[in-house]
């Protein structure tokens, strides 16, 4: 048995944790810039506040109904989900975090337990610990796991917690699942699959095996082979290695100056280097973008994109730095209003591994060294303790350009100026 634990409508419950004057108030989160709705509490749903609508599209519905609308805070929101994580690793012997708000949980070895009620004390200690409230999905296969829980958070029959164990709970469940709401079948596999009149996940788990094999590949075949009940998808321990570490940002108002790309195209190559760091990995591939509005007239809008690759592979952010500057300058378009740009490393491979390559052209191309190394290293020490920026590149500067955050609750749990004073 497989159990999925999903926090609900996770960003706007970790708003409330710290803000109890929320709790029966709808509430909102807003993406960077403070542009579109990415989060909801079920009061806010029951308006018929959707999921990525502009925030000033709904605005006059915002002010009738006395919504509550937060900026994203990320911070806020990493710490709680590591609580939330740390929680439940010590009710399970093996858990794999599959992102930020859902884990799945190995109940290998629970079949002495009621299921049922131990799900119930997985609610309450999570509850109790952090103050996010989870529904929980168990079933033989992370498939099924997915569609119970699914069913957890749809039904107040199950109290939060569904468990499918019998082939009729299961049957009964696939039938009530459309094949768009499947893990794993994407928008274009759905239309697929509609045209052929496979509308459920019944439907889908009742179709020749062949078919399936040769229309939707091996992915497919896997998905099928779980709704069935056949477990295709162990619990993952270790995260497979990222093949790409991308840093990119909309900026919160419009930037015309190469000097202030130049200022943001740093601090996001930067980033990237620390991740590659943090995970002990080099990058060869190096990608800039950037971008004006899409809502530009057609005639001034303009993406600009070069990737290249880097003389070594390299973590190291002076480095990278200097080739993403060198990139940008390709790409900068005078006249045109930007109001995105990215930095993207690939071709990623781990340090342990990757063996010294010397240059044909090394006096122009200086290979890395250790001096170099342990600069990086001794600047990563401080950023930990002191917190990150302590020690920056002079090239980055996120002042004039960062994005609009005007409605940003307090980082209660990483930050000591914004701690609760509880008053007597």
């Amino acid at each position: 048995m497989f159990a999925l634990v999903d926090c609900n409508n996770f960003y706007a419950s970790c708003e409330r944790v710290f803000n109890p004057s929320l709790r029966l108030r709808p509430v909102v989160v807003l993406s960077n810039n403070d542009g579109c709705i990415i989060a909801r509490s079920e009061e806010a749903k029951a308006l018929g506040i959707q999921m990525g609508m502009p925030e000033f599209k709904c605005r006059p519905l915002l002010k009738q109904h006395d919504v509550a609308v937060f900026s994203s805070n990320f911070a806020l929101y990493g710490d709680l989900s590591t609580r939330v994580m740390m929680t439940l690793a010590a009710l399970a012997p093996e858990i794999e975090v599959y992102s930020i708000d859902e884990a799945f949980l190995d109940m290998t070895g629970f079949a002495r337990f009621d299921l049922q009620e131990y799900g119930w004390h997985i609610r309450r200690t999570v509850r109790l610990n952090t103050g996010i409230p989870v529904c929980i999905g168990m079933a033989p296969t992370k498939t099924l796991a997915k569609i119970a829980n699914r069913l957890a958070k749809k039904n107040p029959h199950y109290q939060g917690v569904c468990i499918l164990r019998s082939h009729a709970e299961i049957q009964a469940a696939l039938e009530r699942t459309r094949i768009e709401d499947i893990w794993g079948i994407g928008r274009q596999l759905s239309k697929l699959l509609l045209e052929k009149q496979i509308e459920s996940a019944a439907d889908l788990a009742a179709a020749p095996a062949a078919w399936v094999r040769k229309h939707l590949h091996i992915v497919g075949a896997r998905i099928q082979a779980e709704l069935q009940g056949k477990s295709c998808l162990p619990i993952e321990l270790v995260r497979p290695a990222k093949q790409s570490i991308g840093t990119s940002r909309s900026f919160g108002r419009s930037v015309t100056s190469l000097e202030e790309l130049q200022q943001a195209v740093a601090t996001f190559a930067a980033k990237c280097a620390v991740k590659l760091r943090h995970g002990n990995s080099l990058a060869s591939l190096l990608t800039v973008f950037i971008a004006t509005s899409p809502f530009d007239d057609l005639c001034e809008r303009y993406w600009g994109t070069r990737t290249a690759s880097l003389p070594c592979p390299t973590s190291d952010s002076v480095a990278i730095l200097k080739a993403a500057q060198t990139m940008l300058d390709s790409i900068f378009r005078a006249g045109k209003s930007y109001k995105k740009a990215g930095v993207l490393v690939s071709g990623i491979v781990p340090q342990a591994t990757c063996r010294k390559t010397l240059s044909l052209f090394a006096a122009e191309v200086p290979a890395p060294n250790e001096r170099d190394t342990k600069i990086m290293q001794v600047m990563d020490a401080i950023n930990h303790r002191y917190g990150n920026g302590a020690v920056r590149l002079a090239a980055e500067n996120s002042e004039s350009w960062k994005p609009h955050q005007k409605r940003l609750s307090a980082r209660y749990t990483t930050r000591w100026d914004d701690i609760i004073e509880v008053k007597v």
